[in-house]
């Protein structure tokens, strides 16, 4: 179900465009009033937002440059001002379609299909490049933390340097020489220690909080292995 937010100072408007888009199973949120908007798309969270561009108060350009500054959602421009210079402030102000009055609400419909389909595959791609997903487990690349259904488990920076490693190579059997140098730059036999301390560390984290104790396996004699439990 997409949620929609439509802003505009016409109410009869307002009306039809809800009527029509919730029969397309869509989730709707109106508002009139330019000055609310800003709090409603910050409660609401909508995946799309419809925008009147001649609103008393704030104008829509004036209104979607403050949108942008708390989410990148599509903006979709509604509006009888159709000039070129009209249509060039509202790209410029950040929206990403200039619809003019009177429309379709068909297109308008696959118009917003095909913005939140892209909004949606942009956010996808821009999560997998910070996260790894080793559901029910995940890393996030940016904050340097281990996160379990969605609770962190936390854990010291080397640990996060050893986990993040293996999690890079899940499945493959990675030996006590290649965690060593990947973890200090070098390896030397007697450093054979420190990455079981390292790993026997890390697992009890993961034990105590998810009882889970087979998400990193040893491969007798030789290292360590990250599996990708199945839920």
């Amino acid at each position: 179900m997409i949620k929609i937010l439509m802003i505009d100072d016409d109410l009869e408007v307002l009306e039809v465009n809800k009527r029509f888009f919730e029969e397309k199973d869509c989730k709707v949120e109106v508002c009139s009033d330019a000055m609310a908007a800003l709090g409603l798309v910050k409660r609401f969270k909508p995946q799309c937002i419809f925008l009147d561009v001649m609103m008393p108060d704030i104008d829509g350009f004036s209104l979607c440059r403050q949108i942008r500054e708390v989410t990148d959602v599509p903006v979709l421009f509604l509006s009888g001002k159709v000039s070129e210079d009209d249509k060039v402030e509202g790209f410029e102000a950040g929206g990403d379609d200039y619809i003019e009055k009177p429309y379709s609400l068909r297109e308008l419909y696959v118009r917003m299909n095909s913005h939140v389909r892209k909004s949606m595959a942009s956010a996808k791609k821009e999560k997998s490049s910070v996260m790894i997903d080793l559901n029910p487990f995940y890393i996030d690349k940016e904050r340097h933390k281990l996160f379990y259904e969605g609770e962190e488990i936390p854990i010291s920076n080397k640990e996060y340097d050893l986990l993040l490693f293996l999690a890079k190579n899940v499945g493959k059997e990675i030996t006590f020489e290649e965690i060593g140098t990947q973890l200090w730059g070098s390896y030397i036999e007697t450093d054979r220690r420190n990455v079981m301390v390292n790993v026997s560390r890390l697992r009890k984290k993961i034990e105590s909080q998810t009882g889970i104790d087979n998400f990193i396996e040893t491969v007798w004699s030789k290292g360590y292995k990250l599996v990708k439990l199945r839920k």
